[in-house]
């Protein structure tokens, strides 16, 4: 056997060996966590705990039925609703109606012809509910309502990641033992991907006097719980990510199609003389998007610039661009896991916090934009984007240029992972600077092995 057929042979056994254990690691990942998790679709690792939870508290019992105060709380790290905004449904499991609602409303009264004199506000089997629109009449809002549906996300802003409204039940029970819990919750914020339990009955909320000296309860309370699977809300990714260094002239694009190529027909080209057209930015009803032509046919890019490396801290460029001519990006978010993130020292211009889902692990990292400067991401255009720096330090005990170290292992933009370029065309260091020891080492052992096989 040829020395070169040896050293090609253990190159391709080396080879399938980095392959297959990644894959194995995947495999078996996927195995235990369905098990543990009968919905494993909807299981965020870097934010296993996130959901909205909707909560009722029945305040007090009437003649036929009970006033309840409906809260709906965004416990999601870095996924919040944007405009326009939450729809929440459920099924009654009697004959109720809906007297009246503080705070939101309903899509449609149903029929309500049986009834004569006093007509309830709304008589549908399965009501849909959204939020009211800001500036509405004082006599129409409720605590933290009003806002067009719009939910922060618990990890940018807790106090704007709750809306509720007070509803007035009527034909249902008027005690805890005879009223029937609503089922079968909807949720879309504001398209699909929410699914959510069933209702539970929790331990009644507690509430505070304004002076704190008396406390008062919920007569019941019962609970839902709603979490977002990505599978379910699109088929293809929502963005795609692209690197770029220093070191090396190479652009690492996002990948052809990598979010899908079903608008291709349907795209328009940055110079094209339809963008000058009035109203070509206007929303549709059935939020169709209008992309810019590119190879990816991404709404959002993001992009990662090694930019500088100095001796003991390093700087990189992060760039987010909307390709949607139709969209902006109100209060967006972009969740990034580096292990160098354990260290950042400064972010320039974007609001930076760290998440530790896992205590141990403290490599992931939210930004988002800061308020009335850039939370905004325009639609696609010359204001369609958002940058910043960051500037971390180094550990001297894991830094590295080689091997695709410095380039981040998931990516997210408003709560949507996104889709990576294939490891093989990350930009390399240059030739001089691959070569070392190590590597022939492991070249040489891995011939050895073969030769061992073979023998």
């Amino acid at each position: 056997m040829s020395k070169e057929r040896i050293s090609f042979e253990g190159k391709n056994y080396s080879h399938r060996c980095q392959l297959l254990f990644p894959l194995a690691k995947i495999v078996f990942f996927a195995v235990v966590l369905s098990s543990i998790f009968p919905n494993a679709d909807a299981f965020d690792p870097l934010d296993p705990f996130g959901n909205i939870t909707i909560k009722w508290d029945v305040m007090s019992w009437t003649p036929d039925g009970y006033l309840a105060v409906v809260a709906m709380h965004n416990f999601q790290m870095y996924r919040h609703i944007m405009s326009p905004g939450w729809t929440l449904g459920w099924n009654w499991p009697k004959k109720e109606v809906i007297w009246s609602i503080v705070g939101a409303e309903t899509t449609e009264q149903g029929d309500c012809s049986k009834f004569k004199g006093n007509v309830p506000y709304c008589c549908k089997k399965d009501p849909v509910l959204v939020d009211l629109l800001p500036g509405v009449p004082y006599n129409q809002q409720f605590s933290n309502c009003c806002k067009g549906g719009v939910l922060a996300s618990w990890g940018e802003d807790p106090s704007e990641s709750v809306s509720s409204f007070q509803i007035s039940v009527g034909l249902a029970g008027t005690s805890n033992k005879t009223v029937k819990l609503p089922k079968n919750f909807t949720l879309l914020g504001p398209g699909p991907g929410y699914t959510c339990g069933p209702a539970k009955i929790v331990p009644s909320t507690v509430f505070l006097s304004p002076d704190h000296r008396r406390k008062t309860q919920a007569m019941m309370t019962w609970n839902v719980t709603c979490t977002y699977s990505q599978f379910l809300a699109s088929k293809y990714p929502k963005c795609c990510v692209s690197y770029s260094t220093f070191y090396n002239d190479t652009i690492t694009s996002c990948p052809s199609c990598a979010c899908g190529c079903s608008h291709k027909h349907n795209c328009i080209m940055g110079d094209d003389e339809k963008l000058k057209k009035k109203g070509i930015n206007t929303p549709r009803k059935d939020n169709e998007p209008l992309l810019q032509c590119t190879h990816h046919m991404c709404p959002i890019r993001v992009h990662w610039h090694v930019k500088l490396n100095y001796k003991d801290y390093w700087r990189v460029k992060i760039a987010i661009t909307n390709f949607n001519y139709r969209l902006n990006h109100t209060q967006w978010t972009l969740v990034l896991q580096h292990p160098n993130l354990n260290n950042v020292t400064q972010v320039f211009s974007f609001n930076y916090k760290p998440l530790a889902p896992y205590q141990s692990i403290n490599d992931t990292g939210m930004f988002y934009g800061m308020k009335f400067y850039n939370d905004l991401l325009m639609e696609a255009g010359p204001s369609g984007n958002v940058q910043s720096e960051v500037l971390m330090q180094k550990d001297k005990n894991t830094f590295t240029l080689k091997s695709g170290w410095g380039f981040p292992r998931r990516v997210y933009f408003n709560g949507d992972e996104c889709k990576l370029p294939p490891p093989d065309s990350y930009p390399i260091l240059p030739n001089s600077a691959e070569k070392g020891p190590f590597k022939f080492s492991s070249t040489a052992i891995c011939t050895i092995l073969i030769i061992f096989v073979t023998w």
